[in-house]
């Protein structure tokens, strides 16, 4: 896309469109499940959602500008009057008095030039823009759920292995130690069956401890303390989803990233009409009324009313004339960090494009990859029979059947670490597209309205400066 400005088109963020429950397309009631608790519980979504309630709250403050400010209030006034002021000698004597006041005060700044309208444009930005961050969490929230769902089944598939290989040692173990009695065999070959045996003990416990880290892993996302959480062992299957060709690059304006990063720039963009505003005069009305009365008793009388409207406490037009630049300098600023969101957001976007063909070419070079190894599978599998065989009528030494079944075991895992991957990657690929590519069904939008914070109005289109 380079510098030609003909090669973007209008930012058009649909991050409102909600995809709902997006994992529902791998049809796995655990993961469903999984899902809905991290949605419940999960504190860095609870923390997103409450920086969005300030964001809003911000956005109601800058709304406030554009309505009058009304206080009040009551008491006394002790003071001591000069005699100067009183046009009085200098030796004359004037006594303390006291003052009391209730009086109601108001002050509105008029929206001459746009000051408090551009203020309220960049708070309504900033408003959407931390709803767009909370759905971004939001999303990788159930991607990262999905990942180490699958992850962990990953590991339940490589712990099922292993307690295979070790019972299959272990009956290879007996073979050998009954043909060393016999005297067909050596010791040697006893001592490299207790040593294949002990060497697959030990890989099982190693998968067992990097599955109580993926479990533990998970249970942070899910809100719980990892003492209190367990995962019944399920071996992962392989993932049936597939991708329809030829998706639309508009499913990436549905990224709240992408969202987010746009309405950054509408807000650098409201903010530059609020830097020029400075260079403008400035008009604010504010007044007083109430009653004033030497004692309590005759305040609230109705000759006791008073007023003040006037350049000393009330309406005043202030003119900027010299501030050293000061007033230019914040209109640069202004300006440069306009140009600077714009940068980000297009980098923005050219990182989703690369990120939704990785997970395209991956997937479509990991299901190559799955049916090599699946042949690759069979063979070790149908050697390691023939190898077996082959060694009790003694046709092969033992070295033979151990390197046959270790590479039975490596092509088993490599299976499985394939299927994993392909998961995750499917995972991946929902995730750069902004949750999915199917139509929001009825029963996802009734989920969406119960899940999603409400949603405020749309940004207005970025304008030129």
């Amino acid at each position: 896309m380079g510098q030609n400005p003909a090669a973007w088109k209008p930012a058009q963020p649909a991050d409102g469109a909600h995809r709902g429950p997006w994992w529902s397309v791998f049809e796995d009631a655990a993961l469903n499940e999984l899902e809905q608790q991290a949605a419940a519980a999960n504190q860095d979504l609870k923390a997103a959602a409450a920086r969005v309630q300030q964001a809003r709250a911000l956005q109601n403050a800058a709304r406030a500008g554009w309505l009058p400010s009304l206080d009040a209030g009551f008491g006394p006034t002790r003071q001591q009057l000069s005699t100067a002021s009183q046009n009085l000698p200098a030796n004359a004597s004037l006594p303390a008095s006291t003052l009391w006041r209730a009086q109601a005060g108001a002050s509105w700044e008029v929206d001459l030039f746009g000051r408090v309208g551009a203020n309220v444009n960049a708070a309504r930005a900033d408003a959407q823009q931390s709803e767009a961050l909370f759905r971004s969490v939001q999303l990788a929230l159930q991607a990262d759920v999905a990942q180490n769902y699958f992850q962990l089944r990953e590991l339940d598939t490589d712990q099922a292995l292993y307690r295979r290989t070790v019972s299959l040692r272990e009956s290879t173990l007996k073979l050998v130690e009954r043909r060393f009695n016999e005297g067909d065999i050596s010791e040697l070959d006893v001592s490299r069956a207790r040593n294949e045996l002990a060497t697959a003990r030990a890989d099982a416990i190693g998968v067992e401890r990097q599955r109580a880290i993926a479990e533990h892993r998970l249970a942070i996302l899910l809100g719980r303390a990892p003492a209190d959480f367990s995962f019944p062992p399920t071996p992962l299957q392989p993932v049936t989803v597939r991708v329809p060709a030829g998706l639309p690059s508009a499913l990436l304006e549905r990224r709240p990233d992408i969202a987010a990063a746009e309405r950054a720039m509408a807000a650098a963009n409201a903010r530059i009409g609020l830097a020029k505003a400075a260079f403008f005069p400035k008009l604010e009305i504010t007044g007083a009324f109430g009653f004033e009365s030497a004692t309590l008793g005759d305040l609230f009388m109705w000759s006791s009313r008073a007023f003040l409207l006037g350049p000393l406490v009330g309406s005043a037009l202030t003119l900027p004339i010299f501030d050293g630049g000061r007033r230019q300098a914040g209109l640069d600023q202004a300006r440069a960090k306009y140009d600077e969101d714009v940068a980000q957001y297009r980098q923005q976007v050219l990182v989703a494009f690369r990120e939704v063909e990785d997970n395209l070419a991956d997937l479509r070079l990991l299901e190559q990859q799955m049916r090599e190894q699946n042949f690759a599978l069979s063979a070790s599998q149908r050697a390691a029979h023939l190898s077996r065989t082959q060694y009790q009528e003694g046709q092969v030494s033992y070295l033979d059947v151990i390197d046959s079944e270790r590479q039975v075991l490596l092509s088993q895992l490599q299976t499985s670490h394939l299927t994993g991957t392909q998961a995750v990657a499917t995972v991946n690929l929902i995730r750069a597209l902004g949750g999915g590519w199917e139509a929001q069904s009825v029963a996802e939008a009734e989920f969406v309205a119960t899940t999603a914070l409400p949603v405020l109005p749309q940004a207005p289109a970025v304008a030129q400066r």
